[in-house]
This record gives C-alpha cells, structure tokens and sequence, in this order.
C-alpha cells in the first residue's frame, strides 16, 4: 500500500498545477543558457546537489513530524514549530513568483487531501508545499526515505516535462536523462534524510534570478 501511496503522490495527474510551472527553465531557454540535454542535466544536477530542493527534502522529517504532533494531540507547540519552519522555507524562497508557486501548489494539495478524507486537524492553517507534501506522506503512510526520494523526483520529472516543451528534447531523451539522474537523487535522499535543514546553504541564485526574469518574457508557455 505505501508504494502504491508513493505513486499517486508522485503523479504527473496529481492536480496541483506543478505542469505549468517551469521555475525558471523557460527564461534559461529562451536567453540560451539550457540548448541541449547536456546543459539540462547540468543544470538538474547543480539544483540536486546545491539548489534550494535540498532544504525543503531536509526540511519534510522535522515538517513531518510536528505534522503527526499536532494531528495526534493538538499540540500548540507542535503547531507552532510547524508553522515557523513552513516560513522559513517560504522566506528562502527570494522571487515572489517561487513564493506563490508554493502557495498555489501546497493549497491545491491540502483541498485534495480533504477531498480524499484526509483533512489537516485545523483546516484554516496555511501551509506551502513542502509542508503539504508531509502532510500527504503522513496521511498515506509513506516511509520517511520514500517521501524524500518522491519529492525529488517529482520536481526532477517536472523541470524535464516542462524541458520537452521548451528545449529541442525528445521525451525518450527525456526518459534517459531522468534514468541518469536516479542515481543522484537516491544519493541525495539517503544524505538528507539526518540533516538539520538550517545546517544547509542553497547556491541557487541563478534559479532565482531566472524566475524573476520570468515576468519579463515576451511571450511564454509556462505561468510566473
């Protein structure tokens, strides 16, 4: 059952908008930055290794378990550390178009959450994505390393979809370049999943300056 939980949280179907977002690949595309396979799996690599994802894994276990604090008892100081770390994670988050993304996305993912009987003990309190995304691992009983790997994953398999749309891509080549990359975010998971989240630095500036330079696009496939 968790396995099967772990597939339907990671669905391209899961309707949380995550398609039509590009965090910035659009931008890198159209300034030539990202061209070829080669400078995309450069680029996954880097955000893998050094981006702001790293964080927000690190960040699920602690998010995670004041989730189940709160849940099982009320917990006004489960709900408290909640909601600072939720935040923190928000505030690393520099262009305002991130910062509504994971509003969007957390919001869409916690309605759908109720709509399948699974709903926060309080459903007034606001979380982002990442939070939304513990919150989901929680209720459907996915192991702590499967909701790491998930949330990797499903951002690595978003950035190469919106990637087909964008870069002279193939969706085989797509294939290929996400079965490469497996190996980097099991690693990744596996390194994460002690971590103090606010022991992590994020080097990814460029990511942020390409989402900010979003909204000044001509034209564009993807919302800001």
């Amino acid at each position: 059952m968790t396995s099967l939980a772990l597939l339907q949280l990671v669905s391209p179907a899961l309707p949380v908008g995550a398609f039509s977002y590009s965090e910035g690949l659009e931008w890198l595309v159209q300034n030539g930055q990202l061209h070829d396979e080669a400078s995309v799996s450069a680029w996954l690599e880097a955000e893998l290794c050094r981006g702001q994802m790293r964080m927000e894994a690190a960040a699920l276990i602690p998010l995670r378990l004041a989730l189940s604090r709160w849940s099982a008892s009320d917990d006004a100081d489960a709900l408290s550390d909640l909601q600072d770390l939720d935040g923190w994670l928000l505030a690393l988050r520099e262009a305002p178009e991130l910062r509504a993304q994971q509003r969007q996305m957390g919001q869409s993912l916690l309605q759908l959450l109720v709509d399948l009987g699974h709903p926060l003990p309080a459903p007034a309190v606001l979380l982002h994505w990442p939070a939304a995304w513990a919150w989901a691992s929680h209720a459907w009983q996915v192991s702590e390393l499967d909701m790491l790997n998930g949330y990797l994953y499903s951002w690595v398999a978003n950035q190469l979809s919106a990637a087909v749309r964008l870069v002279p891509l193939g969706p085989t080549k797509a294939q290929l370049l996400l079965q490469s990359l497996l190996p980097l975010v099991s690693a990744q998971a596996k390194a994460l999943i002690d971590q103090d989240p606010k022991s992590l630095w994020s080097g990814g500036v460029g990511s942020s300056m390409a989402q900010l330079s979003h909204d000044e696009l001509y034209s564009r496939l993807f919302r800001t």
